[in-house]
């Protein structure tokens, strides 16, 4: 698959952890080698969910340096803020004309924030049009999504399709990708990792801080002498993200064998990760002392989309009638110009 248009937005809800990468970011930054992403920071979805603008702020400055340091490319990739692209909001206004209330009423998203006590407010509950609205608007060919995700993508083809339906063939409907090689990273509780369950594994946090956690791992109360079943260990799940064939297997002799303890296992799974990220930590702190050059990566990134989205948006505002006051002027000039002629 190559040169193909990739759309993905990213949540600043705090700290990137180990499942953020190997759930996402990974692939990503694999995608940017022979296609053209768009990869915007989401600080419009993240009003649904934090109500302190000066964290709201912060995390999405961090975001931008975390996936900056983990190796995307701005020469490849656009990375800019969701807000930096006007367009964006007003097609999500002219969507949501076309949107019926029962789609919204089906998504999942909606009943699990509200079941988690999330205030179910109007923008919660038109997430999926705003969202539609971010993929459409730069005529995305494909969205990643994990198979969990997948309704997010089915509703906004509905939407693009009705859209299309109506007023003619204007919006490019997108194709799902369903990341395949996604792995289901566990929590230090052995539930998957989510920063909800409290259980996530940073991924720069610094050795000592990284050790206090790793060392939390659950497991079951085996003596340092007894066989362990390495199939059924957190620890090992956690292992093979980092360790190669050999050393994976390495450990699961070791487990079976007995003489090995979970403390043992849980060094080495600390060194393994820490040391995996090494070369992503050092470039962070290289780039926390450059915040002019963040500043000029997502501005660069967003005149890159706001190319794209002014193209797109120009089509839809003809094809709805939506006439701006300076195309107007224009052609009374240019009837003008006529019948002097």
């Amino acid at each position: 698959m190559k040169n193909k248009r990739i759309l993905s937005g990213i949540q600043p809800s705090g700290t990137l952890h180990i499942g953020n990468y190997f759930g996402a970011i990974r692939q990503f930054l694999n995608l940017q080698v022979e296609n053209e992403c768009y990869y915007f920071i989401a600080n419009y979805h993240a009003l649904t969910t934090i109500s302190d603008p000066k964290i709201l702020a912060e995390n999405s400055r961090q975001v931008a340096l975390d996936y900056l340091a983990l190796g995307l490319n701005p020469e490849k990739a656009a990375l800019f803020m969701q807000s930096d692209v006007p367009e964006v909001t007003e097609l999500a206004w002219i969507l949501s004309t076309v949107t019926s209330m029962g789609l919204l009423e089906r998504a999942h998203s909606y009943k699990d924030k509200t079941a988690r006590g999330i205030l179910p407010s109007h923008g919660l509950f038109a997430y999926p049009v705003l969202m539609a609205a971010d993929i459409l608007i730069y005529d995305s060919d494909l969205v990643p999504v994990g198979k969990d995700q997948k309704q997010h993508l089915e509703m906004t083809r509905d939407i693009a399709i009705r859209f299309n339906n109506i007023y003619g063939e204007i919006l490019t409907v997108p194709e799902p990708m369903i990341l395949s090689d996604v792995a289901v990273v566990p929590g230090i509780d052995g539930q998957k990792m989510s920063k909800s369950y409290d259980n996530t594994l940073e991924i720069f946090l610094e050795y000592k801080p990284l050790k206090k956690k790793v060392m939390r791992i659950v497991t079951d109360s085996k003596s340092l002498e007894e066989s362990k079943d390495p199939e059924a260990s957190t620890i090992i799940d956690l292992y093979k993200l980092f360790a190669t064939p050999v050393e994976l297997n390495d450990m699961k002799k070791n487990f079976l064998s007995g003489e090995y303890g979970y403390g043992h296992a849980k060094k080495e799974l600390l060194d393994k990760m820490f040391s995996y990220f090494e070369d992503a930590r050092n470039k962070r702190n290289e780039l926390q002392n450059n915040l002019d050059y963040i500043e000029e990566v997502l501005q660069e990134g967003a005149k890159k989309a706001r190319k794209r989205s002014s193209e797109v948006m120009e089509r839809v505002r003809q094809a709805v009638g939506i006439i701006r006051p300076e195309i107007v002027l224009q052609k009374m000039f240019e009837e003008k110009l006529l019948l002097k002629k």
